[in-house]
């Protein structure tokens, strides 16, 4: 692993995504190596050689002096990163940048794959509306090892259940959905009474990993060629339709609410949680800017 320390204007960048209004990553860079991570755009900006998962940039930002100035906004900590990757327990950064917003009255959503992110629950309950949002897309541990670094997923589960008890809301963001491999039905059952919010997310192949993916299918699942090319190569929707129906009749069945669309993303604290399903990427983009 390659990590090297970088000083940059500002830790905070304004976001364009339907559900922020700032962007923080206090690292370039993620040692997870998710094998279908959509950030491993970022290496084009880095002038890293190494393989994406293989370098890791610690940021370092001058001190934030009116943090008041943030009051009202939502800031949304690991759009391109892991916050809580393992060299935070090391560097701090992310710790140091709580600590720097403390009191300034934004809110905050984190997204991690870590449990290391419990080290930081006194300082995450202070702020408003808080959330933690674990990505899960599998109970199967060795097809997790096989795509990622993270913590296990039943440590992510457990720290899920922490911060739900602990009154700060969580999300179980089942992404990617792999056709064939994935069930989120089981995963919405393992997390459903720790969790406010479900996201649900297809697998997309746009990225350079595309090609990777696919072979990596081919190689482990023959059994699914036929599927990943009606999708990823003719481009049909029927899977997710009939994933989308199968939700709708399970998600009626347990009294959960089931949305196509953000407009909704915070939800009281309690059960059921919410489910919203972002399997059409295009019109998802399109409700966003409807809706901003």
């Amino acid at each position: 692993m390659i990590i090297k320390e970088i000083e940059v204007k500002s830790v905070m960048t304004k976001s364009n995504l339907p559900v922020s209004d700032y962007s923080v990553n206090p690292y370039v860079g993620c040692s997870h190596a998710c094998k279908y991570c959509y950030a491993s755009f970022m290496k084009r900006f880095t002038n890293h050689p190494e393989p994406w998962g293989e370098f890791v940039d610690v940021k370092y930002w001058p001190d934030i002096k009116k943090p008041e100035k943030y009051a009202g906004k939502e800031a949304f900590f690991g759009s391109v990163t892991d916050c809580y990757q393992p060299c935070e327990k090391k560097f701090g950064r992310t710790r140091t940048l709580l600590e720097q917003l403390q009191g300034s009255g934004i809110s905050i959503s984190i997204a991690t794959k870590s449990d290391l992110v419990l080290r930081d629950l006194d300082l995450i309950g202070m702020f408003p509306n808080a959330r933690v949002s674990f990505s899960i897309n599998t109970l199967d541990e060795a097809f997790r090892r096989e795509m990622d670094r993270g913590v296990s997923i039943e440590r992510r589960l457990a720290a899920m259940k922490q911060f739900y008890e602990a009154g700060v809301q969580t999300t179980c963001f089942i992404s990617p959905i792999f056709p064939g491999i994935t069930d989120p039905i089981e995963i919405i059952e393992a997390a459903k009474r720790q969790c406010n919010l479900v996201w649900l997310e297809n697998l997309n192949l746009r990225g350079d990993y595309g090609a990777k993916i696919i072979e990596w299918i081919h190689q482990k699942h023959p059994e699914l060629d036929d599927l990943y090319h009606e999708i990823y190569s003719k481009k049909s929707r029927e899977y997710w339709i009939s994933l989308d129906q199968r939700l709708r009749e399970y998600t009626k069945k347990e009294n959960m609410p089931y949305l196509r669309d953000d407009d909704q993303h915070r939800s009281e604290f309690g059960e059921p949680p919410v489910v919203v399903n972002y399997f059409y990427h295009e019109e998802v983009k399109k409700s966003a800017k409807k809706n901003q």
